[in-house]
């Protein structure tokens, strides 16, 4: 194996945690919150760009990565959820409370798939379904956790 294939088995793995043999997803996850810590420095129209960009590139290493594992969709591959969870963080302030709280939501969209998360997973082919799944559960995790917010503020008046 090549250089270049190991970085991308690297990567996918979310620096390796998706080798943990058990919730690698969930560790994976974590990986998102240092990324949005990033992005969230950055002006708003780059830190889009930013997380587009990663999005993108996410799908690319998510491909090569599954070639190279020889399954579909396998559960060493986390660069999917930790692109999500920054999604899922998209807008957050850096308040561990609310981190927690989308982590959550994130992980439950991301576990259960409702609609159109698990259409998603089924109807695009390789990087393309196992990234934006997950982009879609943090989309939905996104919307979930301001709602909650917005309760949350509510009932403290």
């Amino acid at each position: 194996m090549n250089f270049k294939d190991r970085l991308v088995l690297f990567l996918a793995s979310g620096l390796f945690l998706g080798l943990i043999p058990f919730a690698p997803g969930t560790f994976g996850s974590l990986l998102g919150i240092p990324l949005h810590w990033l992005f969230s420095h950055l002006p708003i129209f780059l830190g889009i760009c930013s997380l587009g960009f990663v999005i993108l590139i996410s799908v690319w290493i998510s491909s090569r990565a599954e070639l190279l594992l020889g399954n579909k969709d396998p559960s060493q591959i986390v660069i999917d959820e930790v692109v999500g969870m920054a999604v899922a963080l998209a807008g957050a302030p850096i308040e561990p409370s609310l981190i927690i709280v989308a982590f959550m939501f994130f992980r439950f969209f991301d576990i259960w798939k409702p609609f159109p998360i698990r259409y998603i997973d089924k109807s695009f082919p390789g990087g393309w379904g196992i990234v934006l799944d997950d982009v879609a559960a943090g989309v939905m995790a996104n919307l979930a956790w301001r709602l909650w917010d917005l309760e949350v503020i509510s009932h403290a008046w």
